[in-house]
């Protein structure tokens, strides 16, 4: 983003993807669920399906 450039990544990797983005994208079964600001929609998910996935990944 310095350099004003855009990168897409695509990762399971949840502590990645929180402190690197700046926007994430949730997709389940090739559809986007949610998407926003990395910081929020990982504090405070909206769908239900995002909150069901990043419980798992909080309990690990």
């Amino acid at each position: 983003a310095e350099e004003k450039r855009t990168m897409v990544i695509v990762t399971h990797e949840m502590s990645f993807a929180r402190d690197v983005a700046d926007r994430v994208i949730f997709m389940d079964h090739g559809r986007i669920v949610e998407q926003g600001p990395a910081k929020a929609l990982f504090a405070n998910p909206q769908h239900q399906r995002t909150q069901q996935f990043l419980d798992k990944f909080r309990n690990q």
